[in-house]
């Protein structure tokens, strides 16, 4: 059903329509081939054929046909409505650690990858939070802003890669950044999932100073620790190609414990990628909460459907004046 048109005006000729009914029912005769008779007394009491009583029927059909041309030049468009409805939904962001050491390969194909694929599978499982992604080493920065466009945001993780920034493990600027990206939402409920291999090495903000502004925005961020506990393979580039030793696995997790508990949220240890999907899963029940969404419909445009409708009728005007409503001569 359609409410409105984008060209009205235009409708404005459909006023030709009953003009040329009136002009064919007083002009008709203009319009077929006469015959002359001496007399016409014996055709006055015969009675009229159906092809007699129809010959203007094909008229009427190019009348039908003119009509919803003016209308589809109209531009005839679907109703545009509104739903607001009641919805899980929460604010997320997920600052990811991309410094070197997460290439070590006790996940596979590497901690990195491995973060990655989960964090997709978690994305995909949220369709109502608005989720970001914040990428943090020796420096921090969104890779993603908050968005429900998760198909873009899945394709912005996919392109993670370690060395995008200078190296190192910069917690305290990784949380800080996404605490700037989550803080000014409407959002009631908001979220960071912080996820890292390291101990705090550099940047600009101490990590427990940022947990104490993610406090104060009451955003709660849970702490993720990855690595294997004890020592973990790691490659290394020589001049003989790659070459892999294992390295002790570090991970400051008093530290993460700390900025778990001061805002409300949990650290977690992952030594394998089961277990981080286990963590996120976990995440994901205890992250849910009621928001208001508008859902809109968008207009559509109807007009081919009146243009395939004229062209039909104009075949089968076409097809009756070629056949059986066909007028000789």
């Amino acid at each position: 059903m359609f409410n409105n048109f984008e060209y009205p005006y235009f409708l404005l000729l459909l006023i030709l329509i009953p003009l040329l009914a009136v002009y064919q029912y007083f002009f008709k005769e203009t319009a077929y081939t006469t015959i002359r008779y001496s007399q016409i007394s014996p055709f006055e009491n015969a009675p009229k054929s159906w092809k007699l009583r129809l010959r203007n029927f094909p008229n009427y059909i190019r009348y039908v046909a003119l009509a919803l041309i003016i209308i589809a030049i109209a531009r005839p468009q679907s109703h545009l409505s509104r739903d607001e409805k009641n919805i899980e939904g929460v604010d997320i962001v997920i600052a990811l650690d991309i410094s070197g050491s997460m290439l070590a390969q006790d996940f596979k194909p590497n901690r990195l990858e491995a973060a990655k694929d989960v964090a997709r599978s978690f994305m995909q499982e949220r369709a109502n939070d608005n989720i970001g992604l914040v990428v943090f080493a020796g420096e921090s920065f969104t890779q993603c802003p908050l968005t429900t466009d998760h198909s873009m945001l899945m394709e912005l993780t996919s392109k993670v890669e370690c060395g995008m920034i200078q190296d190192g493990t910069a917690i305290g600027d990784g949380l800080a950044t996404a605490v700037n990206r989550i803080k000014d939402t409407k959002t009631k409920s908001k979220t960071i999932i912080l996820l890292t291999d390291g101990v705090n090495n550099m940047g600009a903000i101490d990590p427990l100073t940022a947990s104490e502004i993610a406090k104060d925005y009451k955003i709660r961020v849970y702490t993720i620790g990855v690595g294997k506990i004890g020592m973990a393979p790691f490659p290394f580039q020589t001049p003989f190609g790659t070459q892999y030793q294992n390295v002790e696995v570090k991970i400051d997790e008093p530290l993460l414990k700390d900025i778990a508990k001061s805002t409300g949220g949990k650290y977690f240890r992952s030594t394998d990628e089961n277990s981080l999907k286990t963590i996120f899963k976990d995440i994901d029940n205890m992250e849910k909460s009621i928001i208001d969404v508008s859902y809109y419909h968008v207009k559509k445009d109807l007009a081919f459907g009146f243009l395939l409708a004229a062209l039909l009728l104009l075949i089968i005007e076409a097809l009756l004046r070629k056949t059986i409503l066909r007028t000789n001569p």
